[in-house]
């Protein structure tokens, strides 16, 4: 049975969810990383949706736009499930830039050159996935592990996408 403590005259109750207090925030300052690394991603790709040009114009601007719109869908349920394990979800570009692994661009690049940037931040986001997975399997937590394993499986999948454009 939870319980409920009162901070500051509010009823709070504590989170019972056969996951210890200690597995959660493992997991959800993985999830964290996930969230910001998937969020520049996202950022990432909108960018090149719109400024993509050149000879493969559009397919890679319809391309970009299943991408990007995928990673926002992506986007809530990562931070839906770091809320579900009771922690905050950062949602602040400052809090992002921080946890992500992806680099801003500081130029415009050529269509190819999104194409590669693309793969590789996708490649970077499986890493960072999979960094995030032992915390949850220690904590038989099925349904981060759910969520992660679908992650791996866009981004690889995705990666093989882009980086097939580049052969």
């Amino acid at each position: 049975m939870s319980q409920a403590t009162v901070v500051n005259g509010k009823q709070d109750m504590e989170i019972n969810i056969g996951i210890s207090a200690e597995h959660r925030e493992k997991i959800a300052n993985g999830l964290s990383k996930v969230l910001a690394d998937t969020y520049m991603l996202y950022l990432r790709t909108h960018n090149y949706h719109w400024n993509v040009t050149g000879e493969h114009f559009h397919s890679l601007h319809e391309q970009f736009e299943e991408q990007y719109t995928e990673l926002a869908e992506a986007v809530d349920e990562i931070a839906e499930r770091i809320r579900a394990l009771g922690h905050r979800a950062p949602g602040s570009f400052r809090e992002f830039n921080e946890l992500t692994s992806i680099e801003e661009d500081t130029d415009q690049p050529k269509a190819m050159e999104m194409v590669r940037r693309l793969a590789v931040d996708n490649e970077t986001v499986l890493r960072t996935a999979r960094e995030a997975l032992p915390a949850c399997e220690e904590a038989s937590d099925e349904a981060s592990i759910d969520l992660i394993t679908e992650r791996l499986h866009t981004h690889s999948k995705t990666a093989w996408m882009l980086r097939s454009h580049l052969e």
